[in-house]
């Protein structure tokens, strides 16, 4: 039996995910999983003093995904319901590794291990890559206060970690088909003949999955 198609887009802190997962799921007709950002009650904290509330930050994502993934298994997924996600558990630990340190990302990797052994993971992985300059001006462009005082220099290093880890996804789980979009020369948003030629990629390994 065919594995239920879930898809994830992926990428650093402004490259799209939630722009071009929304404009898929209307084009494919499936539900869209949308990752809670704004409701974190750590997030203005965070950007003030990263060491100081990176583990309440990353706790309070990694349970609210947990929960969403849970209920996606149960409403979707179990129910051969293909859906489409703005985010891959897996960042939960791209943004620790970074984040935190020492006894507490270990004990944040156990807990991460221990809840997500079980979840759904998506057959298909969009991963939005761009560089420094093209994240800052759609940050700037979406305006969100808290993201304004971001350090440029942690950004610079979640570009890096996310390639790091895309390298390692395609190596470690090599049936998870990897769509990579340069999101320096690629807006799907401003110019719609760039949005059809990723939906015809979709379309295409949604046949083969």
């Amino acid at each position: 039996m065919k594995p239920c198609p879930f898809i994830a887009v992926e990428g650093p802190i402004g490259a799209g995910k939630t722009t071009l997962a929304t404009m898929l799921a209307q084009e494919l007709n499936f539900p869209l999983l949308k990752e809670i950002v704004e409701e974190n009650p750590f997030l203005d904290k965070f950007y003030q003093n990263i060491e100081e509330w990176s583990f309440q930050l990353e706790m309070f994502f990694l349970c609210n995904r947990y929960k969403q993934l849970e209920d996606t298994a149960l409403q979707y997924i179990a129910n051969n319901q293909p859906v489409i996600s703005d985010y891959h558990i897996y960042k939960n630990l791209i943004f620790a590794k970074r984040t935190l340190k020492g006894v507490k990302l270990e004990k944040y990797r156990q807990i991460y291990h221990l809840l997500t052994e079980d979840l759904p993971k998506p057959n298909i992985i969009i991963y939005i890559k761009a560089d420094l300059d093209t994240l800052l001006a759609r940050i700037e462009k979406r305006g969100r206060t808290f993201e304004q005082a971001m350090d440029p220099g942690y950004l610079q290093q979640l570009i890096e970690d996310y390639e790091e880890a895309f390298a390692y996804l395609a190596v470690n789980e090599p049936s998870r088909a990897i769509v990579t979009i340069d999101g320096n020369e690629t807006d799907f948003v401003q110019r719609p003949d760039e949005f059809a030629p990723i939906v015809a990629q979709i379309k295409e390994l949604l046949t083969h999955e």
